[in-house]
């Protein structure tokens, strides 16, 4: 069964040709300064798992990937706006 990654590391790197997929495993954790063991946890969180890459790593997995911010993530994080939140609680009272 494949299960959905939360995020979509292994997409970019998976379409990569081998001797580039090779120097990116090599170069990415590097740069993000983890371990090669942190950068293969992170691209193998599911999509229901709690675990998640710290924001700051996020944002410079999408800029060294070229992605728009917010576009590493598979799934799109819905919310109301803080004021319309407040704005229910201040009726419900």
């Amino acid at each position: 069964m494949n299960r959905a990654r939360k995020y979509k590391i292994n997409d970019f790197l998976l379409r990569l040709p081998v001797p580039q997929y090779r120097e990116a495993i090599k170069i990415l954790p590097r740069v993000l300064g983890i371990s090669l063991n942190t950068f293969h946890n992170y691209r193998n969180i599911l999509s229901n798992d709690r675990q998640d890459i710290p924001y700051e790593k996020v944002v410079m997995i999408e800029k060294l990937f070229e992605m728009r911010m917010g576009e590493l993530i598979n799934k799109e994080t819905r919310c109301k706006p803080l004021k319309e939140l407040m704005l229910r609680e201040s009726l419900g009272k």
